[in-house]
């Protein structure tokens, strides 16, 4: 799959907060609106301690779904000293649900992120207007 990155500030730059399931929504919806919602995404935000999106990843999928490149997440979020990470992705179908891949890829991360010191704090699922949280839906 074609992975891309997206830096939407310097350094100087203050650095957005992802602090709290609002602020997160708001902010990766920014970036699924300028995306062709009919492709499968997989967006990452590294996170200093204090939830400033240190660096955001793109993961490009296509209509079927994505491959969740688990390894290269996680070798960013230490190569970069991350505390944690965000991961947002959009099911083209509209369905909010996670699919069982979700579950997996979800669950793996975040064990394999906790054994470095990296923690998932959430996984947002966008499915048209609605917008799914695996912590405030206990998956997390």
């Amino acid at each position: 799959m074609f992975l891309s990155r997206i830096t939407p500030w310097s350094r100087s730059a203050e650095q957005p907060s992802l602090a709290g399931f609002d602020a997160a929504r708001r902010y990766f919806a920014s970036h699924f609106s300028r995306t062709d919602p009919a492709r499968e995404r997989l967006f990452v935000a590294y996170l200093d301690a204090s939830a400033r999106c240190l660096h955001l990843a793109r993961h490009e999928g296509d209509a079927a779904g994505i491959d969740w490149p688990l390894r290269s997440i996680l070798l960013e979020g230490a190569r970069r000293g991350c505390a944690g990470l965000i991961v947002a992705h959009n099911h083209p179908s509209g369905d909010s649900t996670p699919s069982a891949a979700d579950l997996s890829a979800t669950r793996r991360l975040a064990t394999a992120g906790d054994a470095i010191g990296l923690t998932l704090v959430d996984h947002l699922l966008f499915a048209g207007d609605e917008c799914a949280s695996f912590r405030r839906m206990g998956l997390l």
